[in-house]
């Protein structure tokens, strides 16, 4: 008789759960094991019906999920991410649900405004609690080893890349920045050889570019590191190391507040090593 998986005791637990057998997950239960880490708190708060619907599949489906790693049903799955929201609870949090009550007696572009900003607090305030000092560091020292950094982004993710190129060009740091009116991409990355680097960037809904320019590369035995925003990514899959940055959004807009001060960081980091070095 196969002994029960016992079910993950917090949300981080599952999510080293999904992580490490996302590899053996049936097809439509790697859609709601994606579907949850992306939107963990559409789960804490959504009823089985409208997550299956925005999940693209059958309320059962989610029970299947939820029994494969031992919880009894839904509800007990939900119960996790509920208790998820409540550790996670913040003054930014309160500052955000106190705008939106006193919204009525303001202006509508300032509380669009205060929106924002709440957001984007928001975001950098989960940063530091989203990147691994360890992997960061050998991510600085993969980059600043490199002779040129391949910087890949594209839509959303390109005034990363754009300010990240301006900040090395200023700190002396040798750089391509993929992405080119001429649409010479493919015969710009086909120069780079193994002792330069890539730094890829692509957030939900993925540039399929920016994914098959690095996974060329790393084919190649260039390094990549990435920065995206979900283990499902396919950025992941192709990465020597790479960075879960989840933004938050007001009105369905996200902002690039933590991304932009994660790729700034990095930029300076890799420049001050390189002229440590």
């Amino acid at each position: 008789m196969v002994e029960k998986m016992q079910p993950p005791g917090d949300f981080d637990a599952l999510r080293g759960a999904i992580l490490e057998r996302k590899g053996e997950l049936p097809k439509r239960l790697t859609q709601v094991a994606a579907y949850a880490l992306d939107h963990p708190d559409e789960i804490a708060f959504g009823t089985a019906a409208s997550i299956a619907e925005s999940a693209d599949v059958q309320p059962s489906t989610l029970v299947r999920f939820a029994q494969h790693f031992g919880f009894e049903g839904f509800s007990g799955l939900q119960l996790l991410f509920r208790a998820r929201l409540r550790e996670r609870t913040s003054s930014y949090e309160d500052r955000l649900r106190t705008l939106e009550q006193n919204g009525a007696a303001l202006a509508e572009s300032t509380t669009i405004f205060n929106g924002f900003a709440a957001a984007a607090h928001r975001s950098v305030d989960a940063l530091t609690a989203a990147v691994d000092p360890d992997a960061f560091e050998r991510s600085v020292t993969l980059l600043a080893n490199a002779e040129t950094i391949y910087l890949i982004a594209k839509r959303r993710s390109y005034p990363i890349s754009s300010y990240m190129a301006y900040a090395f060009g200023k700190l002396k740091v040798r750089y391509q920045l993929v992405g080119t009116a001429a649409g010479i991409d493919d015969d710009m990355l086909a120069m780079a050889t193994p002792r330069d680097a890539a730094f890829a960037i692509s957030f939900s809904p993925y540039a399929s570019e920016s994914a098959t320019q690095a996974r060329a590369m790393a084919a190649r035995g260039i390094p990549v590191v990435s920065l995206t925003d979900s283990a499902f990514s396919p950025l992941a899959e192709c990465s020597r190391e790479w960075f879960e940055v989840v933004e938050a959004d007001h009105a369905g807009f996200r902002s690039l507040s933590a991304s932009m001060a994660f790729a700034m960081a990095l930029t300076v980091s890799i420049a001050e090593k390189r002229r440590r070095r």
